[in-house]
């Protein structure tokens, strides 16, 4: 029970530190309640990306797999809403930036990846839906390669930008979407192999 205590609550505290920093930075003064809308919702975003590994292999305690499998299709909707209200929060802020982005004309190399990621997760999104219909190997290899790119590119993106979110907590947000993602994959791949992982 103290593990499970302890593990949640460091998880909270990770997932909702950047958020409330960001919300409460002195740039959002004088701002208008659309982009601030905007902003949070992609600090939202990203720290659902560090809940959906976790979700994916079923290591979260108290949770079983079943509903740990449901959570992660759910936390990936709503993953995909908070790209689209960041991204259509944004272009109501300033249509011409957003629509130089979405053609990959800005001139800032954060909104080039930023966009990229957007596709990545529309890709891992489209994936989950086909995924009765695809071969198991070829599903796995797909959304894989989609969530790891969308993961980097979030990253990148956020690390780039000088803006609301604050730089230490970002910054370990950031280390901690990758590592995990990259904890899964390991996870995963040793089960693809037949093998039994580790317990957490």
């Amino acid at each position: 029970m103290l593990r499970a205590a302890l593990i949640w609550g460091v998880l909270v505290l990770v997932l909702f530190a950047p958020v409330f920093a960001a919300a409460s930075s002195p740039l959002l003064q004088w701002r208008d309640p659309v982009y601030i809308f905007a902003g949070l919702a992609g600090v939202v975003g990203m720290a659902m990306m560090l809940v959906q590994p976790l979700l994916a292999i079923g290591v979260l305690p108290g949770v079983s797999v079943p509903a740990s499998r449901r959570l992660h299709r759910a936390v990936g909707v709503g993953l995909v809403l908070a790209i689209l209200g960041h991204v259509i929060g944004l272009w109501i802020t300033s249509p011409p930036d957003v629509i130089d982005v979405l053609l990959l004309r800005s001139p800032t190399p954060f909104a080039i990846w930023g966009v990229l990621a957007m596709w990545a997760v529309f890709v891992a999104g489209l994936l989950a839906v086909l995924r009765p219909r695809l071969p198991l190997r070829a599903w796995r290899w797909g959304h894989t390669a989609a969530v790891s790119l969308a993961a980097l590119g979030t990253v990148v993106h956020a690390l780039q930008i000088v803006g609301t979110m604050e730089m230490i907590s970002k910054t370990a947000l950031s280390a901690l979407v990758l590592a995990v993602l990259a904890w899964a994959i390991a996870r995963r791949r040793v089960w693809s192999m037949g093998l039994r992982p580790r317990r957490p």
